[in-house]
């Protein structure tokens, strides 16, 4: 049971304390509630490029990491589809060097063209070494591409095109900072050998006086049911050939979520799953194969993605998935594949929880998510999956016509 206290600024800053008296560390955790799926869909990627750029300099400290170094720091940052985050851990008789920082650019960055140039830079050249000059970079822009119509999850976080970032002018990037990047849509989590009282002194001292701003309202268009199979054929210059599937599930907060992750164990968590032990080991028609999903807050993607072994056809590859997924539909899970599965989603949970910094991005996303005790219960609504709801869900989710298919041809 991770305990918490939990207060709301008057400028809307939610700020949870997570009191840990066994460390001598402390983490000041930061999400803002923007991410990939609220860019306009001509000016994506900017959502990550903010991330880069929040370590540019602020109105009144020129440089993030040097104090932060000095007070024993370390921090870091990630975008994600549904949201942006930011994290420093430091010996906890320093935080105010934390909050001292971190209020200071929520304040407002320092907006410079040279600050831009530099960060827009170093985004671009991120995104050719991944997603265009790396084998099989592309595949998820394609997928999405393939899975989503509607949907802002159509593109990745590093943005739909290059030229969206290339071409980001600086009133626009200043116009997307005070839009998103408000005390009334931020979410702070101090955890680690601290006292709540003294971090509600510290917040009221270096948060209080930030001008709230407004609300965002999040209105995004909903993806329509998907009716019928998708497939695309690319050819590309790799090494092998590859086969990429997704299904829509359940969002985050949905009970199918929890069967959905469970089912994605099954079929693909590590060299004891059902795909890995008939298609890599048994049949050789893989040379590896993963299942899982994207955790993603709306209505995310199943996915079954792998390397063939070469010579083999990938339509009898795909078909070969198709009758593991049929074996999933027809017979229950057994029990003690069940309760594996089940212990395996505990460890991690269990793992993930001992450390501080896991435990204070937890309280920040479920408080994202609408209520931080969710994090209580997690692990009961795992334990809740049966083995007859597994093999529904199959049924209702991994179906022909909720499905894309990619087949990745080397050339």
């Amino acid at each position: 049971m991770i305990q918490y206290n939990r207060f709301v600024l008057d400028n809307g800053l939610r700020v949870l304390v997570h009191e840990d008296t066994s460390t001598p560390m402390a983490v000041v955790n930061i999400m803002y509630n923007v991410g990939a799926r609220d860019e306009n869909p001509e000016k994506t990627g900017f959502a990550h490029l903010f991330e880069h750029l929040m370590f540019g300099g602020s109105i009144n400290i020129k440089d993030y990491d040097e104090p932060l170094q000095r007070a024993g720091g370390e921090n870091n940052a990630y975008t994600t589809n549904d949201l942006t985050n930011y994290y420093c851990q430091l010996p906890a008789q320093n935080i105010e060097t934390a909050f001292w920082l971190e209020s200071d650019r929520m304040l407002s960055l320092a907006f410079s063209k040279k600050s831009l140039d530099v960060q827009r830079k170093v985004v671009c050249e991120e995104f050719k070494e991944h997603y265009i000059n790396k084998p099989y970079g592309d595949v998820w822009h394609k997928m999405r591409e393939l899975a989503y119509k509607v949907h802002p999850y159509k593109w990745m976080t590093i943005g739909r095109e290059l030229s969206h970032v290339e071409n980001a002018q600086l009133e626009e990037v200043k116009e997307f900072f005070f839009k998103y990047y408000r005390p009334v849509n931020a979410i702070m989590v101090v955890a680690g050998n601290v006292k709540t009282e003294h971090i509600k002194q510290l917040a009221e001292k270096w948060f209080g006086d930030i001008p709230m701003g407004d609300k965002y309202e999040r209105n995004l268009p909903q993806e329509p049911v998907q009716a019928a199979a998708r497939k695309l054929e690319v050819h590309a210059n790799v090494p092998l050939d590859a086969l990429v599937k997704t299904w829509h599930m359940d969002a985050r907060l949905d009970d199918g979520y929890y069967t959905a992750d469970l089912l994605t164990e099954v079929l693909g968590g590590g060299g004891s799953s059902r795909l890995y032990q008939s298609l890599v080991k048994e049949k050789k028609l893989f040379s590896n194969i993963d299942c899982y999903h994207f955790g993603t807050v709306e209505k995310g993607l199943f996915a079954i993605d792998g390397k063939l072994v070469k010579g083999v056809k990938l339509e009898d590859a795909d078909n070969a998935i198709n009758e593991e997924i049929q074996k999933l539909q027809q017979q229950t899970v057994s029990e003690l594949e069940l309760e594996k599965v089940k212990n395996k989603t505990e460890s991690v949970i269990v793992f993930e929880d001992m450390s501080i910094m896991s435990r204070a991005n937890s309280l920040a996303f479920y408080e994202l998510l609408g209520d931080a005790s969710l994090m209580n219960t997690e692990l009961a609504r795992y334990q809740a999956v049966t083995a007859e709801e597994l093999k529904q869900y199959s049924n209702d989710v991994l179906t022909t016509a909720n499905s894309n298919t990619l087949y990745y041809f080397s050339n």
